[in-house]
């Protein structure tokens, strides 16, 4: 039976004009970008064209991007970098209910260090009211992290009105933009996100496999890394062209939106087919309309999720939610909505990607259908 990858929010296949960039960078370009000799030149020029491809992306100028190995990275970089830059204005961090482990890690870790955090919570389809941000600040706030599109269930979030609300009380604002850039958010002038300070991005998600964090110029931020002063001073070692190359041509073929509006399309249709087959017994978690396009996280109510998924062979999509000798735990994310057991434990994350076909969409369903017993 023929494979089926719907698992493009953990990661995506390179496409092969990421390959073909980054491929002389294997074979013959392999001089360090720091160095003073002819062997880095050519590092050292690509490195900056990919630093241009990735601001160009961003809306933002060429400084105000670092080169990291990761998200992950990019945001323990923004939240302690401010954190530790910050510590003698205040100690307190906003975030949400519904952040990936990559800011709740980080955010846990400061609290050990003596910073407060507060979690505004979400409603049932996963947004944040703002006015509950603005509440939260106090004149010990120093920044606000709030991902911009959930990896799980897709929701999008109000970031221009939370940076508004930020601006206005003179809080910096991060948001991690993983899942949405090259999908939904790109370019401050065509994306209506407002003034952010930091945004973490992962190559992850747009078909390479670095990370960046652009940080608006003039912003306070302690490295993470130290050492020599690579990246502007901001982040310590060796920078790989080889990597950055492949972020920087992936971004570039990012900024063509029109591809996702076809995923958006075929998502569509798939919850339609969904739908059809099983009415009322299947559930959409997450926003019906503030949602990534590619992103479609389903509940099969009264069934497990993980084990329905791994009668699917072949498929590979992912659930949030764990099963352990017989016992369903939600996960934090469908917890914190507030998603009923009984739905929760039937979820199923599908998210496809610019080489989804119909022909793949519809075998799946045919497939789920066939999984079910009918009511």
């Amino acid at each position: 039976m023929a494979r089926i990858y719907l698992d493009y929010n953990a990661s995506t296949p390179i496409d092969s004009a990421v390959t073909a960039a980054m491929r002389p960078f294997l074979e013959s370009h392999f001089g360090n970008p720091s160095s003073g000799h002819w062997a880095a030149s050519g590092a050292r020029t690509a490195m900056e064209e990919a630093r241009s491809q990735v601001a160009a992306l961003l809306g933002a100028e060429n400084c105000e991007i670092i080169f990291t190995s990761g998200g992950s990275e990019a945001n323990n970089l923004a939240l302690k970098g401010v954190a530790w830059a910050l510590k003698h204005k205040g100690n307190h961090i906003i975030t949400s209910a519904v952040e990936h482990p990559a800011i709740i890690g980080p955010c846990r870790f400061l609290e050990q260090q003596g910073f407060a955090v507060t979690i505004v919570p979400v409603d049932q389809v996963g947004r944040i009211d703002p006015d509950d941000v603005a509440r939260a600040i106090t004149p010990r706030t120093i920044l606000i992290s709030i991902m911009h599109a959930n990896n799980e269930v897709g929701t999008i979030r109000p970031i221009a009105e939370i940076s508004r609300i930020a601006r206005a009380h003179g809080v910096l604002l991060h948001t991690d933009a993983a899942q949405s850039v090259g999908k939904d958010c790109h370019g401050r002038e065509r994306a209506p996100l407002g003034r952010i300070d930091f945004v973490a991005g992962n190559g992850e998600q747009v078909d390479a496999g670095v990370g960046a964090l652009y940080v608006r110029a003039d912003t306070p931020l302690e490295p993470l890394i130290h050492g020599a002063g690579h990246e502007g001073g901001r982040r310590a070692g060796t920078e790989s062209a080889l990597l950055a190359v492949g972020l920087g041509t992936a971004c570039a073929l990012a900024r063509n939106l029109v591809p996702m509006q076809q995923v958006r399309t075929l998502r569509d249709r798939f919850w339609q087919r969904l739908r059809e087959a099983f009415g009322n017994r299947v559930a959409l978690n997450g926003h019906p309309e503030h949602r990534l396009p590619n992103t479609l996280n389903v509940s099969f109510v009264g069934q497990i999720g993980a084990e329905l998924l791994a009668r699917l062979d072949g498929v590979a999509a992912s659930t949030g939610s764990a099963c352990h000798t017989g016992h369903v735990e939600l996960s934090p994310v469908l917890r914190a909505m507030r998603v009923a057991p009984e739905v929760g434990m039937g979820a199923i994350r599908f998210s496809l990607g610019r080489g989804t076909t119909n022909e793949e969409i519809d075998s799946v369903a045919n497939r789920l259908a066939a999984l079910v017993e009918p009511a």
